[in-house]
């Protein structure tokens, strides 16, 4: 099944001229809209919720219209049923609005296989919903039957559409936090070189074979995993700004004091480590409990 879905998205030429307006048009609102958007986009990312918002946001319309179908299958000569079925279908349009929402915030920070699955992912869920409004519509000018085929057809969408959602999580990694795997060092452990980094300067060092990012500012060291935890760009080569670093890839910010996401699109921060120089030595280690 996956390779027929593979082949089908190849085949959908468009979506990449597509994927690049969209996110040549959503980015442009966020640049005109300064810290006021930026600070909506943290918000839509789950950067508040420290995990990514969107698959909860998606629990609400798949699970109401879920139950809405279920209740369409019980609902013959039950009226009561029928109206839940139609309550149902109504609170899942609403927050399928949220869905939209937040997985175009996420899908904004993508590119490539990612890009296009998750455009594809929107295409239907977009469909779906439309599909649910008719069925609303149907339903309420007296038309149930056609308004239960309508949405009948919607959830089928929605199906598809979860399938592909799953896809870029388990198979893409998107929006996996790319330290979840890190072994911290438990005992202090040669990272660079401490003649190498000098004040108000930044760069990679490496300790057990993880990349470490060291900075030294104001004579304080200070030592966090290199690589950032939303999409794996190379904080390195980043910006220091102020007392924080600015991933290149997708602008997230962490504080270099405790790691904690200043602006995301990242919604975890990455590892810290203690320092030491020792024998010319900067030294990491895990950063211990308090």
């Amino acid at each position: 099944m996956l390779q027929i879905i593979e082949d089908v998205l190849d085949q959908l030429t468009f979506l990449e001229p597509l994927a690049d307006s969209l996110q040549a048009v959503i980015g442009q609102y966020l640049q005109q809209g300064g810290s006021l958007a930026k600070s909506a986009k943290d918000a839509l990312n789950g950067v508040w919720f420290e995990h990514p918002l969107h698959p909860a946001m998606t629990d609400i319309p798949i699970g109401a219209w879920t139950c809405a179908t279920a209740l369409d299958f019980a609902s013959a000569g039950n009226p009561n049923l029928a109206a839940g079925a139609d309550a149902l279908i109504g609170l899942g349009c609403v927050g399928a609005v949220g869905a939209a929402l937040t997985g175009a915030a996420d899908w904004q920070d993508t590119y490539g296989k990612e890009r296009r699955t998750g455009l594809a992912h929107a295409l239907l869920n977009s469909g779906a919903l439309g599909l649910f409004l008719m069925s609303l519509s149907l339903r309420k000018s007296g038309k149930r039957p056609a308004g239960i085929m309508a949405s009948m057809a919607g959830y089928s969408m929605v199906l598809v559409s979860s399938y592909l959602g799953g896809d870029l999580v388990f198979r893409l990694g998107t929006q996996v936090n790319r330290n979840a795997w890190v072994e911290a060092p438990e005992d202090w452990t040669p990272a660079a070189a401490d003649g190498d980094l000098a004040e108000g300067k930044m760069i990679k060092g490496e300790a057990n074979g993880i990349p470490i990012l060291l900075v030294r500012q104001n004579g304080r060291l200070y030592a966090m995993a290199d690589t950032c935890p939303h999409a794996g760009g190379p904080l390195n080569e980043g910006t220091l700004e102020g007392r924080s670093v600015i991933c290149p890839w997708h602008g997230s910010q962490f504080d270099l004091a405790d790691g904690s996401i200043m602006h995301g699109p990242a919604t975890v921060p990455p590892p810290l480590f203690e320092t030491r120089t020792n024998d010319g030595q900067i030294e990491i280690r895990r950063k211990q409990a308090v």
